[in-house]
Formats: structure tokens, sequence, C-alpha cells
């Protein structure tokens, strides 16, 4: 495992320490992502407006080593919200991060909220 990599954790809700402001809720596309840059961690932000949720993993693709995961397409595995990486279609879960293809190589998540119309992540 890379040291990029490393430098991604999941963040609990009980957590959080920063709720850091992503950008406003009007600014994502629906069904789809944004990435935005918090000291140095790219965190993939995902309107998944199909199912009304917000989720956020890292933007780091674990195979491939490069920042695309929020240009993933959405989608679902049974009641499983997921995410593929554009580059080599794997799917991972938006929920937990769990690889949906395998054992290896899991994302970080973070929590979401939607507070008048700002979206915000925490991290840790």
């Amino acid at each position: 495992m890379s040291q990029q990599t490393l430098n991604y954790k999941t963040i609990e809700p009980n957590q959080v320490k920063t709720w850091y402001e992503a950008c406003k809720e009007e600014q994502f596309p629906s069904d789809g992502g944004l990435c935005v840059e918090f000291e140095g961690l790219q965190i993939a932000i995902f309107n998944f407006s199909r199912r009304k949720k917000w989720y956020a993993t890292q933007n780091l693709c674990p195979h491939k080593k490069q920042m695309i995961l929020s240009r993933g397409m959405l989608g679902s595995e049974g009641e499983e919200p997921k995410v593929a990486c554009p580059f080599h279609k794997k799917t991972f879960s938006l929920e937990s991060g769990a690889n949906l293809n395998g054992h290896e190589c899991a994302l970080a998540t973070y929590p979401i909220k939607v507070e008048e119309g700002v979206v915000y992540v925490g991290l840790g």
C-alpha cells in the first residue's frame, strides 16, 4: 500500500473534529460528484439525487493511484449505493468504502451534512 493511500482514513460520525465547508449544494451535479481539497487530501463528494443522499470518499483510486473517483459513475448493486472508477470500472460501496469486486483496496469514507444549502464533509 502506498504512502499516498495511507493518508486516507475513514472517519465515523462520532470522530468528526472539523466540518469542512465544501461548497454550495447547487454547485453539485445531480447523480454525480465533485472533488474538494482539504489539507492535501482530495475528497470526492457525491450527490446521489436518485436516492436523495450524499456520500464522500477519498478521490484517489486505490488501484491506479489517480485522483479520479469524483468522476465515477453512480449506481446500485442490490440496495448498496456504489461508484465505479472511470478507468478500470471497479466498484466501491459509497456507504462503507468496500471494494465490491473483491476484498482488497477499500476506500476511506467521510460523513456528509447539508445545512442551509451548504455541503459539509466531516474530517478527523
